[in-house]
């Protein structure tokens, strides 16, 4: 198990938790004080009141939370969001409102959730041509998937 280094930046702040064993995202906590309204088709930033030390090479994914974005219609306003490793800030997420109903955003409540993710660098090199495959340059739909 990789251990990541944490920082609270408030005395209120949670550290990410599991729901279960095998869950791949651990939860981020809002760290608001008061409740914070979310009015319809508009967008909060809730800070988390944590900041995270991803290892080199990593790369922390912010996602939605199913039962928040079922239930209530609340999402992260840029559906996926990346922290890259060298981010030393708070962790902010900003979650907007997709439902016809104002939301509440109670203190210490589960806003998203964080995968901490590796990636391959690379280096892009301009070429006249790509190499050929049975797909080509087929784009949405042309696999048959619906």
């Amino acid at each position: 198990m990789q251990i990541v280094n944490i920082k609270k930046l408030s005395d209120t702040a949670k550290i990410p938790t599991r729901g279960s064993e095998e869950a791949a995202g651990y939860d981020l906590y809002s760290n608001n004080e008061l409740p914070i309204l979310i009015h319809p088709h508009t967008t909060e930033s809730i800070g988390t009141g944590i900041a995270i030390e991803l290892p080199k090479g990593t790369f922390g994914a912010i996602v939605a939370r199913s039962g928040l974005a079922r239930d209530l219609g609340l999402r992260p306003a840029n559906c996926i969001g990346i922290c890259d490793s060298d981010y030393r800030g708070e962790y902010i997420v900003a979650i907007h409102n997709d439902s016809d109903t104002s939301q509440v955003i109670d203190p210490g409540t589960r806003i998203a959730q964080v995968i901490v993710i590796p990636y391959m660098e690379v280096q892009f090199q301009e070429q006249e041509s790509l190499s050929e495959t049975e797909r080509g340059d087929g784009g949405f739909g042309h696999t048959g998937v619906h």
